[in-house]
């Protein structure tokens, strides 16, 4: 009979823990559940949050590459443009003081304003409007600065003239017409300091080539010397 009681209570007891035991795991396996929910929330969370940080920065990125490039155009184009002002106002200043020559009388190995021929004109006139030193006669100052095609020519440029083989005489273009028509200053033995047309029937066959002394910049060209 003790034997009897015994087993019931042994068994009674066993199933009292059984219960417990799966009571326990029942009630705190959601509870895991909801940790690991929680979990992948925040991790998305910050997945979303890292997106956006990526995209601000990419934005913020391409925004001063982007005004970078502005300023580095809007720098260039003030360069270009402060380059082209200094050439207009070297040019003027050349055909400015050009004209104040005008019916200075041609005088044969003259250099003043009393008397002067075509190569001392051109050299007084460059040295004192651009501050350039060129070689006293024709043949030697066709040797400088750039050579120019003639449908290319603009203000400020020097053309050259002979008689036969050898430069003798030399002009500054004073203005190039929509027509194409070539205007130059010079210091002609017939009456001495005048603008004359390159469309002339006496100056246009005896054309040979330009040059021109002034670059883009306004400045003269490596082989002229400045004067100090």
């Amino acid at each position: 009979m003790k034997k009897r009681v015994l087993f019931y209570l042994v068994a009674f007891v066993s199933t009292i823990s059984l219960q417990s035991c799966v009571t326990n795991y029942v009630v705190s396996k959601p509870a895991t559940y909801t940790r690991e929910y929680k979990t992948d929330a925040k991790l998305t969370a910050i997945d979303t949050q890292l997106e956006k940080d990526k995209k601000l920065l990419i934005s913020s990125f391409v925004s001063e590459k982007a005004v970078a490039l502005s300023n580095a155009k809007n720098s260039l184009k003030n360069s270009e443009i402060a380059k082209a002002i200094k050439h207009n106002k070297t040019i003027d200043n050349i055909l400015a003081e050009a004209a104040t020559y005008l019916g200075t009388p041609y005088r044969y190995g003259g250099t003043t304003r009393n008397g002067i021929d075509c190569s001392a004109f051109v050299l007084s006139v460059f040295g004192a409007a651009a501050g350039l030193t060129l070689p006293r006669v024709a043949a030697s100052q066709s040797q400088e600065g750039e050579s120019v095609e003639k449908e290319n020519l603009q203000k400020g440029d020097l053309i050259f003239f002979s008689h036969g083989r050898r430069i003798s005489h030399v002009g500054i273009v004073e203005d190039v017409t929509e027509e194409g028509e070539v205007k130059f200053i010079h210091a002609a033995t017939s009456k001495g300091v005048m603008v004359s047309s390159l469309n002339d029937s006496y100056w246009g066959p005896k054309f040979r080539f330009a040059k021109r002394v002034i670059n883009e910049n306004g400045e003269n060209y490596n082989n002229l010397a400045s004067v100090n």
